[in-house]
């Protein structure tokens, strides 16, 4: 029993409920959002864009689903396309749709679902309101390569764009163009932090401009191409055209946008928009356990005050836990539900160990972590790590042998050519947590997930061919059926043959790829 006017731990009186039930209107989400923020800001020390919280219905769910939850997206048909396979699994029950979605631009949008009950709008809000929202503005990577302040109004130029084209060139131009950018999305990325980043805000104006600009850098080089079947060696030295064509060049679409001898300015701005939008989702693929970790850790410290101080009844808690539980539920491996680690489910395992190491550290901790065991301020530990890590780092230094035994991790190896069936290669011992470890952050590692493809080489000279090369790493070779589509929209937009040879680290040629561009390529 605890005396009125106090709670359990002898804190401050209770608060007054937020709401009652399940029924919710906007002056209870400004409530909830009011709470949120004061335990975000004054208890956990979080630094968040503006929030702008949008109220959307299940269809608009879908239609976010769609375009990649980005609003002001430009149209395509393969939008419609997974708009109609998303409603159809919908309506017929075989999937649900997220509680919701948010964007990472300033202000911060959060999607939440009209459907959703007043303690899942409070749960979406502390998630993605402030969880995502801190993360998205403090982490390096988001730092590095987007532009929060700028996003959407360049969603808005590249929309207005892509209709002045389809209006100007032809729908299906348009979307022969966008379907081939599509295929290279993943291989239109800086990797590496070079010039600073560009201000979104300043594209639209900036376009023209560029135009002007890349057509002389682009004469300048097909210049040096002789007349004729007579070829000069000096001139056409690979010294020489790897230095007027910035090679070698992984960014496949930076390459075609400013050297594809034969697309017009309006392609290569659609290149840029679509390369830009692939920039922007970068520091996402490589941040997905710490975001959702971080944003569930966050949802759930938030949620558990909010019901501590009476803001939350018993009944909705228990609506909370419930689906809380739903979202960091992890399947054995021998689950026909297993596909891998659940991302929120390891985020949130790896936050919650690290509090418990920086707040009452086993010795054991003291000897894996000895920078933060027992150092007491949880929340400063945690904001520079979400700050200055990405998941294959975070993996790497912060999962403890403690997790790895209570999530029951192990390795397994199964090569052929080397041992007869599978074998466990690591075991809860030193060096075996070591190798979970290091092997589960590799899988996190852009570097071993994504295909190392550069273009190598250009014959100005001769045929035009394009030459690119892929440098197979641990044995991963390309899809032989994904390799010739994708080459395919490649040739298609630089307008002659595109040659790729996969070779090993010993640089011994394991398969090449010759593919010629279509006819319908050659738009006006």
């Amino acid at each position: 029993m605890t005396a009125k006017g106090e709670t359990a731990k002898g804190e401050t009186a209770t608060a007054e409920r937020l709401f009652e039930g399940a029924d919710w209107d906007f002056p209870i989400l400004q409530r909830i959002h009011d709470a949120c923020r004061e335990i975000a800001q004054s208890e956990l020390g979080l630094d968040v864009y503006p929030n702008q919280i949008e109220v959307i219905t299940a269809e608009q769910m879908l239609d976010a689903y769609s375009s990649i939850g980005m609003p002001l997206f430009y149209k395509h048909w393969s939008f419609g396309k997974h708009f109609a396979h998303h409603e159809a699994f919908y309506r017929k029950g075989l999937m649900g749709l997220a509680y919701e979605i948010v964007i990472n631009s300033s202000p911060c949008i959060s999607y939440l679902m009209e459907e959703n009950t007043a303690t899942m709008q409070a749960l979406v809000i502390a998630h993605a309101a402030f969880g995502h929202n801190h993360f998205f503005k403090n982490n390096y990577l988001f730092k590095q390569w987007t532009d929060a302040e700028g996003i959407l109004d360049y969603l808005d130029f590249a929309k207005k764009y892509v209709a002045q084209c389809e209006e100007r060139h032809g729908r299906l131009a348009v979307e022969h163009t966008l379907d081939a950018a599509h295929a290279l999305m993943s291989h239109g990325i800086d990797r590496y932090p070079g010039k600073k980043n560009l201000d979104l805000r300043l594209e639209e104006k900036r376009a023209g401009e560029r135009r002007q600009h890349e057509e002389s850098a682009f004469n300048d080089l097909w210049r040096t191409v002789p007349a004729g079947k007579v070829k000069s060696v000096e001139s056409l030295s690979l010294d020489r055209r790897r230095k007027l064509l910035g090679l070698p060049q992984e960014n496949l679409l930076y390459f075609l946008e400013k050297s594809s001898p034969r697309l017009q300015p309006w392609q290569r701005e659609l290149l840029r928009i679509v390369r830009h939008i692939a920039q922007y989702f970068y520091p996402q693929s490589q941040t997905k356990v710490m975001n959702e970790g971080t944003a569930t850790y966050v949802h759930y410290r938030i949620m558990t005050r909010l019901h501590e101080t009476g803001q939350l009844t018993d009944g909705n808690f228990l609506e909370f836990l419930q689906s809380h539980t739903n979202v960091v539920f992890q399947p054995d491996f021998d689950d026909p539900r297993y596909s891998g680690f659940n991302p929120y489910a390891l985020g949130f395992a790896m936050m919650q160990d690290i509090e418990r190491i920086v707040s009452d550290p086993e010795q054991e901790d003291r000897e894996w972590f000895p920078d933060i065991a027992g150092t007491g301020d949880v929340m400063a530990v945690l904001r520079d790590i979400w700050a200055n890590y990405r998941d294959e780092s975070f993996i790497s230094q912060f999962l403890s042998p403690r997790l790895i035994r209570k999530m029951r991790m192990f390795h397994l190896h199964d090569d052929p050519k080397e041992t007869a069936g599978i074998k466990v290669d690591a075991i809860h011992d030193e060096r075996g947590y070591r190798r979970v470890r290091r092997e589960l952050a590799r899988q996190h590692d852009v570097g071993f997930i994504d295909p190392n493809i550069e273009v190598v080489d250009v014959d100005l000279a001769g045929d035009r061919r394009l030459m690119l090369r892929h440098t197979v790493v641990k044995g991963a070779r390309l899809s032989e059926t994904d390799a010739k589509r994708v080459l395919q929209h490649l040739a298609d937009l630089w307008s002659y043959d595109v040659s790729l040879v996969e070779v090993d680290p010993a640089d011994v040629v394991l398969k090449e790829y010759v593919v010629s561009p279509r006819k319908i390529a050659a738009v006006a």
